[in-house]
C-alpha cells in the first residue's frame, strides 16, 4: 500500500456533471487538466487540478480512499464529499 500518492481532481456539484465529464475525457474530447480548469470550482483548476503529492490523514477520508486505492493514470469514478463530486487521476504512488 502507498504512503504518498500525486493527484490532480475535478471538483463539481452534481454526480450527473461528474459522470458527463468523466465520459468526455475518457472519449477524448477534452483532456484531465483542460476539463479541471473549465468546470473544476475547486481553485485547483487553474492549475489543471493538481493537488502534488500528499498521504494519509491529509484529505477527507473518502477523498483519500479513492485516491489510495486508484489505478495509476485512470480517472476514478464520481467520490462525493462535503465539498461536492470528485473525479480524481492519479498520476504516481510511492512506498
Amino acid at each position: 500500500m502507498s504512503n504518498r500518492v500525486k493527484a490532480s481532481h475535478i471538483l463539481v456539484k452534481t454526480e450527473a456533471e461528474a459522470l458527463d465529464i468523466k465520459n468526455r475525457i475518457e472519449n477524448g474530447e477534452i483532456d484531465f487538466p483542460h476539463a479541471a480548469g473549465q468546470y473544476s470550482f475547486c481553485p485547483s483548476g487553474g492549475d489543471g487540478g493538481d493537488l502534488g503529492w500528499f498521504g494519509k490523514g491529509v484529505m477527507v477520508k473518502p477523498f483519500e480512499d479513492a485516491a489510495f486505492s486508484a489505478e495509476l493514470n485512470k480517472v476514478t469514478n464520481p467520490i462525493q464529499t462535503q465539498f461536492g463530486w470528485h473525479l480524481i487521476l492519479v498520476t504516481d504512488k510511492e512506498d
